[in-house]
């Protein structure tokens, strides 16, 4: 724990990183390939089912490629700091389905599935976009709840990281704390424990079901991207600045239409997401942009870049969620009016060919 780390070496850790930021020189890992060295195949039918994320609102109607789920009376769906994902593919008509990030909250998240008629016997794989507990911490509880439903070694993909040890420094007055918070870290040994999952841990784009793609580790191209110098990641007795090296997105190919690509918190940037979804498959064009794009707390300034860099990749839809921040939200709501959806718990987002 950090009662190991004495103040003085953490205060000169987190100077070195600060340091490192302000400097601009911001570590260019993630994979390095070559332009269209995925050769990613078309689905014909891709439903992103949003299980749970910050915001619901029972009078949101229909809207384009989303479909709301609307409560009845006895019934609510649970929103939540939290994400997780439902996906399904079609190729050649056959159905694929995978989950992706798992949310926060057994309860709320296992309700809304029973609503959403999640049905886990029909998962055929199961994936972590990154360490952070709004994103893993009810696995294990749905992996316990549904002991005998999920098929056992069914593979968990994760990438590099993804259960270390992670914490936030707050600075005093924005939030009720401050100081260092201890963000825990999801357990390997735990996982396996239950004899349930293979533990895959991926580098590079990976196929996750027929017509999904994981990115693998994703190159940093923008200079503006920089992460957040809150966040570290305890590596042995060292605590460093997380970066986020392994963090993992998700890439599809809708046929006749272009690349959707669904981040959950987008630590390494959602512009550099897209460009490494575009430069792994080859193909520009993209259809939709969809996830938590971190932007909550940014600059003005860093906004308006992700913005202007978006558009000019010009996609169909963006649908900023979870961590993007009431004020980047509203800023592509206001810039991108024609291709913005707000998100809400429950929402499914239907793409076909």
């Amino acid at each position: 724990m950090l009662k190991e780390m004495n103040r003085r070496d953490f205060l000169k850790t987190t100077a070195a990183t600060g340091a490192v930021l302000m400097a601009g020189d911001v570590l260019k890992g993630g994979a390095t390939m070559a332009y269209g060295s995925v050769k990613i195949p078309e689905v014909e039918k891709l439903v992103i089912t949003v299980i749970t994320d910050n915001y619901y609102d029972c009078l949101r109607p229909n809207y384009k490629v989303a479909k709301r789920y609307f409560i009845i009376p006895g019934t609510s769906i649970h929103s939540e700091h939290g994400l997780a994902y439902y996906i399904e593919t079609a190729i050649n008509g056959k159905p694929n389905t995978f989950m992706f990030d798992y949310g926060l909250d057994f309860q709320g998240v296992g309700k809304n599935m029973e609503l959403l008629d999640i049905d886990v016997k029909r998962v055929e794989a199961l994936g972590i976009s990154h360490g952070h507990f709004d994103h893993w911490g009810n696995l294990i509880a749905i992996l316990k709840y549904n002991r005998t439903k999920i098929r056992k070694g069914i593979p968990l993909y994760v990438g590099e990281e993804t259960f270390s040890h992670r914490f936030a420094k707050l600075p005093p007055g924005p939030f009720e704390v401050s100081g260092l918070i201890d963000l825990e870290q999801l357990r390997r040994d735990e996982i396996e424990s239950l004899g349930t999952v293979k533990i895959v841990e991926v580098k590079d784009p990976t196929l996750i079901v027929p017509g999904a793609y994981l990115t693998g580790n994703i190159e940093r191209v923008t200079e503006y991207e920089k992460g957040s110098p809150i966040l570290l990641i305890k590596r042995g007795d060292k605590m460093d600045l997380d970066l986020f090296m392994g963090e993992q997105a998700l890439v599809f190919n809708v046929k006749g239409k272009g690349l959707v690509v669904v981040s959950s918190c987008a630590h390494a940037g959602i512009v550099n997401t897209v460009k490494h979804a575009q430069k792994m498959t080859g193909i520009d064009k993209v259809h939709a942009i969809i996830g938590g794009f971190h932007l909550s707390g940014a600059k003005p300034e860093v906004i308006q870049r992700t913005i202007a860099d978006i558009k000019a990749v010009t996609p169909e839809y963006i649908v900023p969620m979870h961590c993007t921040g009431f004020e980047a939200v509203t800023a592509f709501a206001r810039e991108m009016p024609g291709q913005f959806i707000i998100n809400t718990a429950g929402t499914r987002y239907i793409f076909t060919a």
